[in-house]
This record gives structure tokens, sequence and C-alpha cells, in this order.
């Protein structure tokens, strides 16, 4: 499927910051089933400073913003041919080791909401990805989606606490509960073409585990699918920290405001 994805982030800021560092992650790379066509990123009031792959081979831009702006837009947008391969990316690739993935972190440390989460649930040893997706369906049955109900610091084991989250706390606790169980596993950032609409808020997230004998592999607990042919992927990490698309600091109370159009289609 050959999709076309327009996403514009703008800041408007009421007083000027005295400085601002953004960090982009907002370029997919072809990979295994994901051609990049064509893709660029266009920066309005601020300056590339530097570009540069991370440690989690990500395509990584830092963006200074330009002295005395009032207001930044970010622009990506592109085209991508994408086919569908059951959510297997295959094999591991950057300069991170595979025992990297296994690690907890603020985010995604299993608490007790998580470990009462995983007590009646049980893997087959031979038949691991079943038992993942087996997990994703556990998990999304005891875990609501809910907007709003959540933000972007609740971690893992807040939201089964709560019973309820987004797609972010939906990724967060697959990948602690993976970790758990024993599977390396890591955040996904991307974008995903709806069938009921073309207009976005926001970019979207999934989890992906690593599968003796088949490598990494997508479950994206939210839809209760393994990441098709309308998934774009750009960036990924131990948590949402590592993987989100854009962050980043400004000094000053510059009073903020953020305004976000996404358009993901079919070409």
């Amino acid at each position: 499927m050959r999709l076309f994805v327009s996403h514009k982030t703008q800041y408007d800021f009421a007083i000027a910051p005295h400085y601002g560092l953004q960090q982009l992650r907002l370029t997919p790379k072809s990979r295994l089933g994901h051609t990049v066509e064509d893709w660029i990123v266009d920066i309005d009031g601020g300056k590339v400073e530097a570009e540069f792959t991370d440690f989690n081979n990500n395509f990584t831009q830092l963006v200074r913003l330009h002295e005395g702006v009032y207001s930044l837009k970010i622009t990506c947008q592109g085209n991508l041919d994408i086919t569908a391969n059951d959510g297997v990316l295959g094999a591991h690739e950057g300069f991170t080791p595979l025992w990297y993935f296994s690690r907890s972190t603020e985010l995604t440390m299993p608490g007790p909401h998580i470990q009462n989460l995983l007590k009646p649930f049980s893997t087959d040893p031979d038949n691991p990805l079943d038992s993942l997706h087996k997990l994703s369906a556990h998990i999304v049955a005891r875990v609501a989606y809910r907007l709003g109900s959540t933000g972007p610091d609740t971690t893992a084991d807040m939201a089964a606490g709560l019973s309820q989250g987004v797609c972010q706390d939906h990724a967060h606790i697959f990948i602690s509960c993976a970790r758990e169980l024993g599977f390396p596993a890591r955040y996904v950032s991307g974008y995903l073409m709806m069938d009921d609409r073309e207009e976005q808020d926001a970019t979207h997230a999934w989890a992906e585990a690593w599968v003796e004998g088949l490598g990494w592999v997508g479950f994206d607990v939210s839809n209760q699918i393994s990441p098709n042919e309308k998934y774009v992927r750009i960036a990924s990490g131990l948590d949402y920290s590592e993987a989100a698309p854009i962050s980043g600091v400004t000094y000053g109370d510059t009073g903020e405001t953020v305004k976000v159009e996404l358009r993901v289609q079919q070409q």
C-alpha cells in the first residue's frame, strides 16, 4: 500500500523563549516491507544544528530556535510503500545490543499492578509468538482504551492500576510484561492510517518484542493487531522518552501553546 503522510506541529509563544532546543525523530527509514520513497522535514523558526543516527538507530535532528522567535513550525511529509508482513521486522539492527531491551525504565518498571496483571498469565515455551499475542489480548481486556485518562508521564504500573489508558500506556504495559516474561521489548512511535478518517490529532504508538527465529515482531495492543500495511514506523526505544517524535526544552515563561495537524492517506 502506498501512503502519504503530512505532519505539522506548531509551537506559539506569548513571550519569546530565552533559548530553545528540540530533538526530532520524525524521519522513517526503509526496512523490510517499509520503503521510504521521499521524505522532507521543514523547519520555520529554528535551525537544524546537528543530524545523526542515535543509539536506537533512529535518524535524529537537533533544532535550535531562532533568537526572539514567537513561533516554531515543524513540517514533515512524504510517500511510503508499505507491505503487510504480519508485524515482522526481522533482524536486530543498530548500535545497541539486544540485551539492552530487557532492562526496565522509570516508565516501564513492573510494580505491583503489573505483577497482578501477570499473575493469571502463563506463556507457552514452545510457541512464544502465540504467547505474546495472548499477552496483548490479556492486557487490553484489563486495561481499557480511554482518551484523556492518562498523561505522557504515566507509568506502565500506574496505567495498569487505573485499568485504563491510551496507546502509549498499552505499549508501556506490554513492554513491561514482556520483559518480565523474558522477552526483549521496545516502544515504537509512528503513524497509522485510519479507516474512518484522514485527519488525526496525534501520532500512534505500539510495541515490538524479540522472538527467537523471527526477530523483532510488532504488537499494537490498542487495536489488537500486528502492524500491517497501514503503519509507518518512525522511531523506537526502551520507552516513550527514547522514541518520542518531538521532545525538547525552552527556557523562559513563554506561555507555550501547541497545535498539531496530521494526515495519513492512501495514495
